[in-house]
């Protein structure tokens, strides 16, 4: 097939325009197009421009060759990738012993199902619930201020992905087209096939859930296991291998091979993997405070005269600003036409996060405004950026009144140095609810002075960015993972045989397009290598 790239078309086009334009930029007639297809859409919205959909597309046409040959030298014609995913391993009809799986958020299910698809029938241990009840005890904490430490926005089915805006871009490379591999998994699951196409493709929360449910359904199907509220307490090595791993009932499961897709919040895991003597590395994050606008002012500042346009959406936007004091601020996780969440997963702490559905269509948009910190802020080995972590998050809950409300401050008494007590035209969309106070106290000074001097910065490139009613909620510290379990170039732990760490808890993604990325590599690591040790 034939890549076109850069077709530019007025937004509310006719269905067969597209196929008109293809035909027209090719210089081809009507009867020599077999067919096509969408690899990508984005929008061109700037101010001075008409509203335009710009498309990449795959051609069938009668005479390929010809074709390229017409076009040679021209970035915009070239043949087309090969995209689809290509199994490297098959499982043998025997196995000594089957691979174990530790986690089912995306990085988990990607690994999971990969394993599946190539006979490898792996184990998966979830310490939190399937899905549906899982939701259920999120939304105790959101609606009782009840938390279940081992069911809640970090921990079951799904992983924290799962109560997010489910954003399924990345900007990590993908030479190998593993992507397409995880949309192609998630389309098959039921999620909208616009996301195959779309320039920023995302799924909700809602629709994200029925996805999750299928796809464990699939690995069900090719033999795999899923065991929830299986929490590992121990591992067991010997000769500096994985030996085997230690339920928190006693239980022991022999494993030989296990991928630790644990996410960036299991720190007893983390705790019990130091104990054991796997290598860990403390590594930067990024800690800071969730705002809120109307979604309608920023979808005015980013997009125009074209903002309401129900072709494009809900606006986004991403922002950074290099601080005086040498610290980087900027936007993390934002979730246009979304809600703040309550993200803890210890008792008396407050975390926040943003999640969006597929409509986007709630009044407020939200976004991480967050600093970026390093092991230099935190000293004392692999483990003391979750200490500093826990002090931040206990002295939120403080603020907040000690039940789960989050700390809040609107942007005007923040940047004036004064607590909040009234809520002006933006009201918090948080659950169980926002206690309005003084957030200096919530964040290390340098911090504190960072986002002071960003906000108005940003109001640079977003007019409105900096009213005085938007809210600002706290904290924000589960930006991504603090440490990293260290691997090699076979993808195996530093210095235990048969460990594979991966995805975000293991310090290698961010987000849910990444960890699936991350799985899938992991996946196809641990398959070559079992099979390089059984040759059939």
């Amino acid at each position: 097939m034939i890549r076109v790239t850069e077709l530019r078309l007025a937004i509310d086009h006719a269905p067969e325009a597209l196929e008109a334009a293809i035909v027209r930029f090719l210089k081809i007639a009507p009867k020599d197009m077999m067919s096509f297809e969408v690899f990508k859409r984005s929008y061109d919205a700037r101010k001075n421009l008409a509203l335009a959909f710009i498309y990449t597309v795959d051609v069938s046409v009668k005479d390929e060759a010809q074709v390229l040959t017409r076009f040679a030298g021209s970035v915009h014609v070239r043949p087309s990738p090969d995209t689809r995913y290509h199994f490297i391993a098959k499982a043998p009809q025997t196995m000594e012993q089957r691979p174990v799986v530790i986690g089912f958020g995306p990085c988990g299910i990607f690994a999971a199902l990969l394993l599946a698809q190539m006979g490898f029938k792996p184990i998966v241990l979830e310490r939190g619930k399937a899905v549906r009840e899982r939701t259920q005890d999120t939304w105790g904490l959101w609606r009782k201020n009840t938390l279940n430490p081992e069911s809640n926005v970090q921990f079951g089915e799904g992983g924290a992905g799962t109560f997010s805006d489910g954003k399924l871009w990345s900007q990590v490379k993908d030479p190998k087209f593993y992507g397409r591999k995880v949309l192609h998994e998630f389309v098959k699951a039921g999620a909208p096939e616009e996301i195959l196409y779309v320039a920023k493709p995302h799924i909700g929360t809602f629709r994200l859930v029925g996805v999750v449910e299928k796809m464990r359904q699939e690995i069900i199907a090719l033999g795999g296991e899923i065991r929830f509220s299986q929490k590992v307490t121990g591992f067991e090595i010997e000769d500096q291998a994985i030996r085997g791993l230690v339920m928190e009932d006693g239980e022991r499961l022999a494993a030989s091979q296990v991928i630790l897709a644990l996410g960036h919040s299991a720190r007893d895991t983390f705790q019990a993997l130091h104990d054991a003597g796997v290598y860990l590395e403390a590594k930067p994050f990024s800690i800071g405070f969730r705002i809120e606008h109307p979604q309608s002012m920023i979808d005015r500042a980013r997009l125009g005269p074209h903002a309401g346009n129900p072709l494009i959406g809900a606006a986004d936007y991403k922002l950074v600003h290099h601080a005086k004091n040498g610290r980087s601020v900027y936007s993390f996780c934002m979730c246009p036409g979304g809600t703040v969440v309550a993200a803890t997963s210890e008792p008396n702490r407050v975390v926040t996060n943003g999640m969006s559905q597929y409509s986007r269509n709630e009044r407020n948009a939200n976004a991480g405004i967050v600093v970026g910190i390093t092991p230099e802020d935190y000293p004392g080995g692999p483990l003391a950026g979750i200490e500093f972590q826990r002090a931040i998050e206990s002295r939120a809950f403080e603020l907040g009144g000690k039940n789960y409300e989050a700390p809040g401050q609107l942007v005007g008494d923040f940047l004036a140095q004064r607590p909040s007590t009234d809520f002006g035209a933006v009201l918090p969309s948080y659950k169980p609810g926002v206690h309005l106070t003084d957030l200096a106290s919530s964040l290390p000074e340098y911090a504190i002075e960072a986002i002071r001097e960003a906000i108005p910065a940003f109001e640079k490139q977003i007019p409105g960015f900096s009213m005085n009613d938007a809210v600002l909620t706290g904290v924000e510290t589960r930006t991504s993972s603090p440490l990293r379990i260290t691997r090699g170039a076979n993808y195996q732990s530093l210095n235990i045989k048969g460990l594979y760490p991966a995805g975000e808890g293991a310090g290698y993604a961010g987000g849910i397009m990444s960890a699936g990325i991350d799985g899938i590599k992991v996946a196809e690591a641990l398959a070559l290598e079992y099979l390089a040790q059984h040759p059939q």
